[in-house]
């Protein structure tokens, strides 16, 4: 039960005291991050698996759910595979050695598979046939079914395939990553069997429809038709004999290889880094396999085949009970059933901007905006604006996710052909994006745009455009400050928030920002933002401190992070002193979270929540009650030792008194409130749902900021949300 909770706390006794006694650097204060994550995989699942979410979302949670352990596998599991490998047996804070977190995430991962099969095949999908979508095994089609499907075969897939043998005049054949293959066994004339190797093409669609003649490609010709699908790989296997004329197949089953991701750049002999990364990501497809996915009805001869060719420890090999890789089922997601997904909803514009230039608009104060609640087309707008005003001069800024086609990219471009000065700093690191932003650094070198790629060694995560104007006879400086990315898909599901703002000490902050990226110049210390590695994190730890200062002198101490992870042994460390000392402090981690909350004498006054709903809580929010005085900063930044040391991160205030408020009393208020799609976490690293306590109206913090932009003016910056009288009484 999640009991309604104020930001303003009572001033605590500090009953716990600074216990020198209680060691925080024992290993049983501290959760292992891999697992940790795995916790939040359990999380999305549970949405999967909760009835009250529409029928075509639980599908997507499902997807999502297979895609995020596909990355973890290439990611962590390939990381903690490297280490072992090198011979690391160093324990991290946890107390866990590299083969003791492999061991555990194993397990884990397993049992993750595993229920996630159960419920798409014992809820989903008779859910979905209920909903007359239906998913069909290759056997038990109908007969007109079986003919389309053979007739789709014959005409798009037949054309496609590339079966591949095994045997000794053809080589075990490459095995790319996260493809789905079948593996066949044939039976020759003079009564040989030979293996054979055929990839499911990922160009065509996993579940391929059987749509009657006279229906269209696109959706059948009522969307409340009977739609039927089946499996490509069935349907491959079902007539494999046509791809081998000749022989008996014994046996056709798939398997699916997840290899590891974790590419090592050695920058320092990299004479160009666009080069090397463009390598780095074609090796990518070659790396050792982390994790093989097998049918269950695959023999043990066949499986002992793959282990042995693909190097692969059976420690690694997956038994799947149905369809492997549940994220193509993504497909089913975006059938044309508004019925069975959440609600459309349209963001809205600011009203401000509706009839007025931003820059006109910006000069009379801050503007924030809260994303997907607020339209990322103020964004744009901006871009837009400043590509095309000829007060203009320059336009700076850093990519980090941009997406296909991203509209800012040509934004930048339009702002090059009207001869302003651009200068974008790309992040060629950004894992799995990669391949994207070398193409768009490509396009916007060839097109004069000044492009480079970062710091020595340091990745930059920061959001940041600066847009320099001529008025009149002076020159200002207009800024966009995010936490999320560039990218106008994203922001569409994403939650987020952006602050545009023409102050003149964060216009010059900014300035030397972009010195500092692409020039030579050191930065030891910035007017207000909070940048790393040079001073966040001793301005963060500056700021708790302050607060435990707060809290023992009598005025009360509270601190409420909002942000994706928390990880670094250090700030973890600090709030546990903070609450040692009486403060309050809330976390809402959405992800990996290495703090226990609730120990006794360590973290009495420490809550941990995490949220999960129709949009991916993504913003980085970091609120100090200050004795009355709010501090609140929002940026990139996560509280990771990458974050916080090997990052190139941005942390930028919000001082104006209306914004402020927004965050405290509506954002951050909801989310301490929420007893519908939050979650606690317990002592031990698992995590409880909330629920209304008794008479309690139930609240969901997405759905309650959307009523907002539906209750009133979409777009004015809300004022304190309604909730409790308790709420809004005065703060001291």
């Amino acid at each position: 039960m999640a009991p309604e909770v104020q930001i303003a706390p009572a001033h605590a006794t500090g009953a716990h005291g600074v216990n020198g006694h209680l060691d925080k650097d024992s290993p049983t204060l501290y959760l292992n991050r891999e697992l940790s994550l795995l916790e939040f995989q359990r999380r999305v699942l549970e949405e999967a698996q909760d009835a009250r979410n529409p029928l075509l979302e639980r599908v997507r949670f499902i997807s999502i759910l297979a895609s995020n352990l596909d990355e973890f596998f290439m990611v962590r599991v390939g990381g903690l595979m490297l280490q072992i490998g090198a011979g690391v047996t160093e324990s991290g804070p946890d107390g866990l050695s590299p083969s003791g977190q492999l061991a555990a995430v194993r397990k884990l991962a397993a049992d993750l598979m595993s229920a996630a099969q159960t419920c798409f095949t014992e809820q989903l999908l008779p859910a979905l046939a209920a909903s007359r979508i239906f998913v069909h095994n290759y056997a038990d089609l109908s007969g007109d079914q079986l003919q389309r499907a053979q007739d789709y075969f014959s005409q798009i897939v037949f054309p496609v395939l590339t079966p591949l043998a095994f045997d000794p005049g053809h080589p075990f054949p490459h095995i790319s990553n996260l493809s789905l293959n079948l593996a066949v066994e044939v039976c020759r004339r003079d009564g040989q069997r030979q293996f054979a190797r055929v990839k499911v093409p990922d160009t065509l669609p996993r579940l391929v429809p059987l749509r009657r003649p006279a229906e269209s490609p696109v959706r059948p010709a009522s969307a409340s038709a009977d739609q039927h699908f089946v499996w490509m790989e069935q349907l491959i296997a079902a007539n494999a004999s046509r791809l081998f004329p000749g022989t008996e197949i014994m046996a056709a089953q798939a398997f699916h290889v997840t290899r590891n991701a974790d590419m090592h750049i050695q920058e320092l002999e990299a004479g160009d880094l666009l080069e090397t990364m463009e390598q780095s990501v074609r090796e990518r497809r070659f790396g050792d396999v982390v994790r093989l996915c097998l049918a269950h009805e695959m023999s043990e001869q066949m499986r002992a085949l793959l282990l042995e060719n693909l190097e692969v420890d059976a420690n690694d090999a997956y038994t799947i009970e149905s369809a492997l890789n549940l994220k193509d089922i993504a497909e089913l997601a975006k059938l044309d059933r508004p019925a069975l997904k959440y609600p459309t909803f349209v963001p809205g514009m600011p009203a401000v901007l509706r009839d007025s230039s931003i820059f006109r608009v910006l000069a009379n104060g801050p503007l924030l905006v809260h994303h997907p609640y607020d339209s990322f087309q103020t964004v744009l707008q901006f871009f837009s604006e400043a590509a095309a005003d000829p007060d203009v001069l320059a336009i700076k800024q850093t990519m980090y996710r941009m997406g296909s086609n991203p509209p800012v990219v040509q934004a930048l471009l339009d702002a090059q052909a009207n001869h302003k000065q651009v200068a974008v700093l790309v992040e060629l690191k950004a894992r799995f994006d990669e391949v994207s932003n070398i193409g768009w650094a490509r396009t916007l070198e060839n097109e004069g745009v000044h492009v480079t790629y970062g710091l020595l060694g340091l990745k930059t995560h920061s959001k940041i455009v600066l847009v320099v104007r001529r008025e009149g006879e002076r020159i200002r400086r207009y800024m966009h400050l995010g936490t999320g990315n560039y990218n106008a898909g994203t922001a569409q599901v994403y939650e987020d928030f952006g602050l545009f703002t023409c102050d003149e000490e964060l216009g010059a902050d900014a300035s030397e920002l972009f010195n500092y990226l692409t020039g030579y110049a050191e930065q030891h210390n910035f007017r207000k933002l909070l940048v790393a590695p040079v001073n966040m994190r001793s301005g963060l730890t500056a700021l708790i401190a302050r607060e435990i200062e707060h809290q023992l002198a009598g005025r009360g101490g509270h601190l409420i992070f909002k942000l994706n992870a928390l990880t670094d042994p250090r700030i973890i460390q600090q709030l546990y002193t903070a609450s040692q000392n009486g403060v309050q402090v809330d976390l809402l981690v959405r992800g990996m979270c290495s703090l226990r909350p609730g120990v006794p004498g360590i973290s009495d006054n420490i809550r941990v929540s995490s949220v999960l709903g129709r949009f991916l809580e993504h913003s980085r929010l970091y609120y100090f009650l200050n004795g009355g005085e709010e501090t609140v900063y929002l940026g990139s930044a996560d509280l990771m030792p990458r974050s916080l040391d090997r990052r190139v991160e941005l942390l930028f205030p919000v001082e104006d008194a209306a914004h402020k408020r927004y965050l405290r009393d509506t954002v951050l208020q909801a989310h301490l409130n929420d007893n519908t799609s939050s979650r606690s976490m317990q002592p031990d690293g698992h995590y409880k749902r909330n629920t209304p306590q008794k008479g309690a109206a139930p609240l969901a913090v997405q759905d309650h900021l959307l009523a907002l932009r539906t209750t009133r003016p979409a777009t004015e910056v809300p004022g304190p949300a309604k909730l409790e009288p308790s709420l809004r009484k005065k703060r001291k």
